[in-house]
């Protein structure tokens, strides 16, 4: 039986996961893989804060180096999330011919290229399995189980935070701000949600995904990125009303070699297998020219199920087994397009008047958009909600009416503009 020596940076809610199924599943990892995984040091800030797990404190250290330099670890799990300083502790790792395995997100998406070609030079490998959707081993399919499709399309629910609270809008009724501080109160969101609720957090994993599927690299500031802090208990009241759920969804699409990525709140229509994804719960969308549609669905977060997929990972690093992009080799660089076609809903508040839904109306014929259907409510009062859904029709085309729009005098306020995919 193989040691596998192993180093952790970083001990918090993930790594702990990681510390327990090791100990749990010791045995059965042993006689399932013949291999016996052995954490030799751990790498926090306080060695003599108290943990939920007990850990020998002989293994714990403060210095870096303690882990990146040791020649008997081979294998380097990072659970310290963010940029830095885990970019430089992960490639001093890979240079030093140690595995790295990581859930960062942020590192993967903004720093890619330094970290693949880190591994690919020194021989080491780099696995990010649990770095989009936690457990769910939608990477592993992607590179392992796909290889014989060409991924059209990717929609994704893969942020559990923005999940959890528009299913708390959606089914209690409760506005975003209380449904945002239960999801604090539970561990779901962070003290300061904006990764989540501002779309940063499913974009760096949006440009993870894409990347792998299409076999170009999407870089993430060309992805378009909006949050749900503008959607309102009225959006989610009309899109019912229109036979929609509302999700925040990371979608990409590769037509006829350009690239179209985004991250914002979307209605779907409620027969649509992600509207039934719920709570915390993530799920990805996929469509294969051979395979056709597929989705993977699970949990997208937490120390178990996170710490599931970086199992795996460490055990296929045992293997040496190991996966990069080779960016510069075979990977090119995506064109991008940025003028996709989807439907929109648009809701506008304006004066309860004759002849405001026929200006409306002409400023969008004028773009050349087209109405599928119209909301009109609330007359005999000065202003009247005005709610337009369009058949599929171009981003800039729709934002021209839009502008527009805005100057009308009988228009007291463009409230929302949410796309739609069906």
């Amino acid at each position: 039986m193989q040691k596998i020596q192993i180093g952790f940076l970083g001990f918090g809610n993930i790594g702990n996961g990681v510390y327990k199924i090791l100990q749990k599943h010791r045995n059965e990892i042993a006689d399932k893989e013949d291999y016996q995984i052995n954490i030799k040091k751990i790498l926090v800030r306080d060695i003599n804060k108290k943990r939920p797990v007990e850990t020998d404190r002989s293994i714990l250290t403060d210095n870096p180096d303690d882990i990146l330099n040791d020649p008997e670890i081979s294998i380097v799990a990072e659970f310290m999330g963010g940029e830095n300083p885990a970019l430089s502790y992960l490639l001093k790792a890979l240079n030093n011919g140690k595995s790295v395995v990581t859930a960062n997100k942020e590192v993967i998406a903004r720093h890619w290229e330094k970290l693949d070609q880190a591994a690919s030079a020194s021989g080491a490998g780099l696995y990010y399995e649990a770095s989009v959707c936690g457990g769910i081993p939608v990477i592993k399919a992607i590179q392992e189980s796909l290889q014989a499709n060409r991924i059209e399309r990717i929609m994704g629910i893969i942020n559990g935070t923005t999940n959890y609270i528009l299913t708390k809008m959606s089914e209690n009724n409760e506005n975003f701000s209380d449904a945002l501080k239960k999801a604090q109160e539970l561990g779901y969101a962070e003290p300061d949600p904006t990764a989540d609720v501002e779309g940063f957090d499913a974009a760096f994993k949006l440009s993870i995904l894409s990347t792998l599927c299409f076999h170009k690299r999407v870089h993430l500031e060309r992805i378009l990125r909006e949050g749900i802090t503008n959607i309102t208990l009225e959006d989610i009241s009309y899109g019912k009303e229109l036979g929609y759920a509302l999700k925040l969804l990371a979608i990409a699409k590769d037509n006829e070699g350009k690239v179209e990525v985004r991250v914002h709140p979307t209605f779907i229509p409620q027969n649509h297998p992600l509207s039934s994804v719920r709570s915390s719960f993530n799920a990805v969308y996929l469509k294969g020219d051979c395979v056709g549609d597929m989705m993977f669905y699970g949990r997208g977060a937490g120390d178990l199920p996170t710490g599931s997929a970086i199992v795996s990972d460490i055990l296929t690093a045992c293997k040496k087994e190991h996966r990069y992009m080779k960016f510069g080799e075979k990977t090119i660089n995506a064109v991008y397009n940025d003028d996709w076609q989807t439907k929109y809903y648009i809701r506008l508040t304006v004066k309860d008047q004759p002849g405001v839904l026929g200006e409306i109306a002409g400023y969008f014929g004028k773009h050349g958009v087209s109405i599928a259907s119209v909301i009109q409510k609330g007359y005999g009062n000065t202003t009247a909600p005005l709610i337009f859904v369009t058949h599929e029709a171009s981003e800039k085309s729709i934002q021209q009416a839009i502008a527009e729009i805005r100057k009308n005098p009988c228009v007291i306020s463009v409230d929302n503009l949410i796309r739609v995919e069906e």
